[in-house]
């Protein structure tokens, strides 16, 4: 059984005047029917400047879309089990902790992992230190701020009061917190940087996978190379949106896809691991304290396997 809340999302439309309310509202929501969409409209779930508003009314520039997004609730049943687990754990107080993912481990349970993930472990682990993770909006994922996929190692927020959860939150949702990922992609890149902008959506024929379409909801991704490999560029990828599977998207996007990555690199033989996943690594990160105000920074040197790869390159320089 599942019961349901909403989350409000707010944009600010800065395109030409003329868009119908439910194209703009179908673009945020890429996975979202148009028939949704429409539902939430006449619910009066969407508002235009603060009024209910028709799925036909068209959008002038500057105007505030406020939509309020169902989202499901899992009920106690399906509520994430503590489990003892080894963590990484590079800070902790009253409120955050912030935890360095190695490889294959997924965040939160899920259909398909439903216990042996980081929310189990991190439920381990606050339960023996007397302290608890912020519930969050769906109760299989306590505490999680952002996500990385399973096999991308590194730094990860987690929230332990509601508070700190709220907070970070908005950060996220403001661009204000820093994530910057070390990848390793294929090819040479010549540029000394760059941003991808580039929207993205779920993949229409594969369901694992998301894709580069107008369509899509907004997605930007800076890049800066770091040093050049025969055949290789080390490369740091900082998020200014982020959407599931960005980095590796937009990356493949340029046509220099992350190496060994799963889902969007099957082209390419040459590969590192076999079960290793992607070579990308979220190794900087800064927030400012929900609490404290106080500018935090964090830094995770690359994994051991990560580095015996690089040491397997020719190096050609900056």
């Amino acid at each position: 059984m599942t019961e349901e809340k909403n989350t409000v999302y707010s944009y600010t439309y800065e395109g030409e005047a003329g868009l119908r309310l439910d194209q703009f509202v179908t673009n945020q929501f890429s996975d979202e029917s148009r028939t949704t969409i429409k539902k939430w409209i006449k619910e009066q779930l969407v508002t235009v400047n603060d009024k209910t508003a028709k799925a036909s009314q068209t959008l002038m520039t500057g105007d505030i879309v406020n939509v309020q997004k169902p989202e499901p609730v899992e009920a106690d049943e399906f509520k994430p089990i503590a489990e003892p687990m080894i963590l990484d754990i590079v800070y902790e107080d009253d409120d955050i902790l912030v935890v360095n993912k190695p490889v294959n481990l997924v965040v939160h349970p899920s259909v398909n992992h439903p216990t042996n993930t980081l929310v189990n472990g991190l439920l381990y682990h606050v339960q023996e230190n007397g302290s608890q993770l912020a519930i969050g909006r769906e109760s299989f994922r306590p505490g999680i701020v952002h996500r990385l996929d399973k096999d991308t190692t590194g730094l990860l927020v987690v929230a332990k009061s509601q508070l700190a959860l709220e907070r970070l939150s908005e950060q996220v949702a403001n661009h204000e917190m820093t994530r910057i990922y070390t990848g390793l992609v294929y090819g040479e890149i010549f540029e000394a940087g760059g941003t991808i902008d580039a929207p993205i959506r779920r993949h229409e024929k594969d369901r694992l996978k998301f894709e580069t379409n107008e369509a899509g909801r907004q997605a930007i991704t800076h890049f800066t190379v770091k040093h050049r490999y025969v055949g290789y560029t080390l490369v740091n990828f900082q998020l200014e949106t982020g959407r599931t599977h960005q980095i590796r998207v937009h990356a493949n996007f340029i046509n220099h896809p992350i190496v060994d990555d799963p889902l969007y690199a099957r082209q390419y033989k040459e590969r590192f691991f076999s079960e290793n996943g992607q070579l990308l690594h979220a190794h900087h990160l800064e927030l400012d304290h929900p609490v404290t105000g106080e500018h935090l920074v964090f830094d995770a040197e690359l994994p051991s396997s990560f580095q015996a790869v690089l040491h397997q390159l020719t190096f050609k320089g900056v």
